[in-house]
């Protein structure tokens, strides 16, 4: 369903006279040019009061019906079409179909059936009933239906529609396509093609085939919608934004479409949506979605249970948030069931035949595998994805620790330094995981540098608990004994002693080999000081009589 209003068609520049100009524009004049809010606004000027209304205005009112139900005022079709119902002397069972198709559009799906089986049998209800089955969850009535439909332009451009809602997208593109190729003046079924191809994350693909239309209507809401869409996924909101101003040159409001509303509130990424987005919930189904998006994004994780826990997943979007926030709260409480049912949905995404070979499908994959923390397969599919998110923080996010997990440390550095987000890189998970990268390649300075730079907290305690340990692991034992004699002024915890003497002696060791300057000494002995252990004391003699026996060499 398309939700923005409808666009104004470029009137002809031609030379006008006087009489022309004062004459005023006719309904044709608003319908030919789909200025539908032009044809509401002579009709209700014309309109005579109710009470007065009678049979023979019948005509006036289904136009002005018609208006309504175009410009998207469904609830006011109905209000007309219902008038006309009762009004009628004749059996005109022909505005129960009207009927049911403004029910449908406001979501009184038993209803709008129940108004449709009262019309006369047509194309048009089947395709109504079509529809129907598929808001009810029927699949018998749907399959029946779906038998009922011929090959007429009209029919199949609602097959095509029922495809593109069940995100069958390759098939809806391929019965848009062919109906192109039959009409090559159907020049708007381009949008729809376009629209198909943005939902399997081609936005090259579909920016190219939608200027075919916007060469011709330049100032189609819609379709300057859809470009800005294409280009907010393959750069940024901001070019995204730069594509919706074409609109306000050619004299349109952003303010008055509630699906730019919208999408420009995502394109500032998230900005003003507690304004935004509430006020849209039950017109724009992605602004319930974006809402949970824009709860999780600013931490306030019961608010997007709440709003999720209300959304019944029917689509990928949905079943991808649902995953997403019991991931959440399953690795926050350690439940393990809240984390299987977010693995299953994340599976059922990645697993489908329309959504296995798109990025959102093979990301889902990985987050399954993720979450059964089966490493190789998360490479498998992240890998195969990288190169359209390799500047996205959150993919090299989780690609870091994958990689890193898996043990290809030298990667996992590399992936884990394209994080830019700030708030990302103060996060203990982040960091620890950057920690570990360091000292296996061999880089243990960085660890302890990383360390120094973070403010004293449990998550500065627990880094270098990590880095002492992570340290001496590798062989890396003066930033070990750096940690522990850290650790120990911190916690007098006897294994923090234990951890800092194997770790001394483990540079003693190294020194006496070669491979660590001497001048380490000096630092080893500071630290070995400050402990009050009998040990220490034996440990000091012993470096210092070595020191003394290979003085002059």
């Amino acid at each position: 369903m398309i939700l923005s209003k409808s666009r104004v068609a470029p009137a002809a520049s031609k030379p006008s006279t006087k009489a022309q100009e004062s004459k005023l524009p006719e309904l044709d004049d608003f319908l030919s040019a789909r200025d539908y809010k032009g044809a509401i606004t002579l009709l209700e000027f014309q309109k005579k009061p109710d009470s007065e209304v009678t049979e023979e205005d019948s005509e006036h009112l289904l136009w002005l019906a018609y208006a309504y139900f175009h410009y998207g005022e469904h609830d006011k079709a109905l209000k007309v079409y219902k008038g006309l119902l009762e009004l009628s002397n004749e059996n005109c069972s022909v505005y129960s179909t009207y009927i049911a198709a403004c029910l449908y559009y406001v979501g009184k799906y038993e209803e709008a059936e129940a108004y449709a089986l009262d019309g006369p049998a047509s194309r048009l209800r089947t395709r109504l009933l079509f529809h129907i089955a598929n808001k009810q969850n029927d699949e018998t009535k749907l399959m029946e239906y779906h038998q009922q439909l011929t090959d007429s332009i009209e029919d199949q451009l609602s097959l095509a529609a029922m495809h593109f809602l069940r995100t069958h997208y390759n098939e809806a593109t391929d019965i848009y396509k062919k109906l192109l190729l039959d009409n090559r003046d159907f020049v708007a079924l381009n949008v729809y093609i376009a629209l198909c191809y943005s939902k399997l994350d081609y936005y090259d693909v579909s920016l190219e085939i939608l200027s075919v239309y916007l060469q011709a209507f330049p100032d189609s809401s819609f379709a300057v919608n859809l470009k800005a869409c294409n280009q907010f996924k393959l750069f940024n909101g901001r070019s995204a934004e730069q594509e919706l101003k074409v609109l306000q040159e050619h004299g349109k409001s952003l303010t008055e479409d509630s699906l730019i509303k919208h999408n420009a509130c995502v394109f500032r990424g998230g900005e003003n949506s507690m304004q935004v987005l509430p006020k849209l919930i039950d017109l724009i189904p992605e602004a319930r979605l974006n809402m949970v998006v824009y709860h999780l994004r600013s931490g306030s994780v019961e608010e997007a249970i709440n709003l999720v826990s209300s959304i019944e997943p029917g689509n990928p979007q949905e079943y991808i948030l649902k995953a997403i926030v019991n991931a959440i709260v399953g690795q926050d409480a350690q439940n393990q069931d809240q984390i299987g049912v977010a693995q299953h949905n994340f599976n059922l995404v990645g697993g489908s035949a329309s959504e296995c070979d798109t990025i959102p499908g093979r990301q889902c994959m990985a987050s399954s595998y993720f979450l059964l923390k089966q490493f190789e397969d998360v490479l498998v599919y992240l890998k195969s994805i990288k190169s359209y998110l390799s500047s996205d923080d959150r993919f090299n996010w989780n690609f870091g620790i994958a990689l890193a997990a898996n043990g290809d440390f030298e990667e996992a550095e590399e992936a884990l330094l394209q994080v830019q987000d700030e708030s990302f890189k103060e996060d203990y998970c982040y960091l620890s995981w950057l920690a570990k990268t360091y000292v296996a390649n061999k880089k243990a300075r960085l660890a302890w540098e990383l360390y120094l730079r973070v403010e004293s907290s449990d998550d500065s305690f627990n880094l270098l608990q990590l880095i002492a340990n992570e340290c001496y692991s590798a062989g890396a034992y003066y930033f070990s004994a750096k940690a522990f004699d850290v650790l120990e002024r911190l916690d007098p915890n006897p294994d923090y002693w234990d951890g800092k003497r194997g770790a001394c002696i483990g540079v003693f060791k190294n020194i006496v080999e070669g491979k660590e300057s001497r001048e380490l000494l000096k630092d080893i002995k500071s630290m070995l000081r400050y402990t009050s252990n009998p040990q220490v004391e034996y440990i000091i003699r012993t470096i210092t009589k070595w020191e003394q026996g290979s003085a002059g060499f």
